[in-house]
């Protein structure tokens, strides 16, 4: 075998080397393909839940601020309505001492023939009379006043109900997301839409002062089932005690 053979078998060899090298990383990246695939996707869906987690949590926060502000408008006005029923029961009850004063003093002056005792009765009956009129006059100002305050208290109790609903609402959709995460079901993130779409919803009727009220939610999440366990226990008959005397 000469030289030149020698060497011509060589750059074979070199060029066959290349082509087995090539083949094997293309099967690899056919192989790598899929997992890549599935890692992106992984990594897309998680994307979508973070940005969407930020997204409800600084939508919670702003109704934080306004919720705190009703919370702290409601405990005024309930201030407001106690102190201002207080004033009126205060109003009734000089209104009811000048009237039975006035009542006294009048059979007083039936009693006595004096012209000059007579005149000092009817000045104080007036007076009376007159001290009457005005607190009869100022309870009833207080009474509208008080009234008044029970609406507003009761429309902010609307808000305040609405801003609770809506973070109800938002806990159980990042609570589903948080599963979206762990699981990767891209159909959970759709099933965390439909209370992210509710408290959406009731968040922007507390912003925006809309008067939408769930009653029957409302009133079935804030019944106190332990007042009532209790009240019927208490008013449960007692037990006879037979005598121990013959």
């Amino acid at each position: 075998m000469e030289i030149s053979d020698i060497s011509e078998i060589i750059e074979e060899n070199n060029e066959d080397e290349p082509k087995e090298l090539g083949d094997q990383d293309s099967s690899q990246k056919q192989n790598d393909s899929p997992k890549e695939q599935k890692n992106k996707n992984k990594n897309q869906l998680n994307n979508y839940v973070a940005i969407t987690v930020v997204l409800f949590v600084t939508f919670m926060g702003v109704c934080k601020v306004k919720s705190d502000n009703v919370v702290q408008a409601m405990q005024k006005a309930q201030a407001d309505r106690i102190d201002t029923w207080a004033f009126y029961q205060a109003r009734n009850v000089r209104a009811e001492i000048a009237k039975s004063t006035v009542a006294q003093l009048k059979l007083q002056a039936l009693a006595t023939q004096q012209t000059k005792a007579l005149a000092e009765y009817s000045k104080e009956i007036a007076k009376y009379e007159a001290i009457a009129a005005k607190q009869d006059k100022e309870k009833d100002k207080l009474q509208q006043q008080a009234l008044d305050t029970e609406k507003l208290y009761e429309q902010l109790n609307v808000h305040d109900d609405q801003f609770d609903l809506s973070e109800a609402a938002f806990a159980l959709a990042i609570a589903l997301l948080a599963m979206t995460s762990l699981t990767q079901k891209g159909w959970l993130y759709g099933a965390a839409m439909v209370p992210a779409a509710f408290g959406l919803f009731m968040g922007l009727a507390g912003l925006l002062n809309w008067d939408y009220h769930p009653e029957a939610l409302t009133k079935y999440l804030s019944e106190n089932t332990t007042y009532k366990a209790e009240h019927k226990i208490s008013t449960l008959p007692y037990p006879q005690l037979k005598s121990s005397n013959p």
